[in-house]
């Protein structure tokens, strides 16, 4: 198998830590992950190149839903490159589509100059395109590095299929980036099947609030969760990630 990388995506300072302890090769910094993860501040990028090592590219994402993005969220994000460049991120994970479900390439080659030296990734759009191998084309030929998916699924067991067959297709070209929850036992099952050594989690368990006073009936974000069950990434389930591919690269 070719070289195995596990990129793990954190939206908090102790998540970052714990995926750098616990061997991870990047992470995908985001804030609110509850959310599926939007572009985050310049602040906690600058903690995490502070109390750790790892690599980072960092998801800029101006919104909530759908990829298809008006002239002022476009602006923003040529700004958000931009400000990560002179940050020094070592990547950006970015994603526009155009209403007809195509990649938006002309908007896509903006952003990526503007990247310069920086890794550029094809986050999640992909999976909401229309036409998936056209796409991985069209990231190829702008010359990006990964593409990230859960092969047009919410997970990638159910997904098995198509990435196989983006990994086949590929060939090397550019690296298909396995997500949608993964953890050490679904790696293990799609490495045979898929042939793909990337993978992307966010290994995230229920962390107690420090809360010992909680106001009932009071809620500031989404309904349904509970605001003193906090997300965070485990440690021991990054370890186990981790272990699986050495055992796998060591064969």
């Amino acid at each position: 198998m070719k070289h195995s990388v596990l990129e793990v995506c954190a939206d908090c300072v102790q998540s970052a830590i714990n995926a750098d302890k616990a061997g991870a090769d990047r992470i995908e910094l985001c804030s609110n992950l509850l959310i599926g993860g939007v572009t985050p501040g310049k602040a906690l990028f600058k903690l995490i190149r502070k109390y750790t090592e790892v690599k980072i590219r960092v998801l800029l994402r101006p919104r909530y839903g759908d990829y298809c993005y008006n002239d002022y969220e476009f602006e923003q994000l040529k700004e958000e490159v931009q400000m990560y460049h002179e940050l020094g991120a070592d990547g950006v994970v970015i994603g526009i589509l155009r209403p007809d479900g195509q990649l938006d390439e002309e908007r896509m080659f903006e952003l990526i100059k503007i990247a310069g030296n920086m890794d550029t990734a094809l986050h999640r759009a992909f999976d909401a395109c229309v036409n998936p191998m056209e796409a991985m084309e069209q990231a190829v030929s702008l010359e990006m590095k990964t593409i990230l998916t859960g092969g047009q699924s919410g997970n990638a067991w159910n997904g098995r299929e198509l990435l196989k067959e983006l990994n086949e297709k590929s060939a090397g070209r550019i690296e298909i980036l396995a997500a949608g929850g993964i953890n050490a036992e679904l790696i293990e099952k799609l490495i045979p099947l898929t042939g793909i050594a990337s993978y992307h989690m966010s290994g995230k368990a229920v962390v107690e609030s420090s809360m010992t006073y909680r106001k009932a009936g009071v809620s500031m974000g989404l309904p349904e969760r509970d605001e003193y069950a906090l997300w965070q990434t485990s440690k021991e389930k990054v370890i186990q990630a981790v272990q699986v591919l050495k055992n796998v690269q060591n064969k």
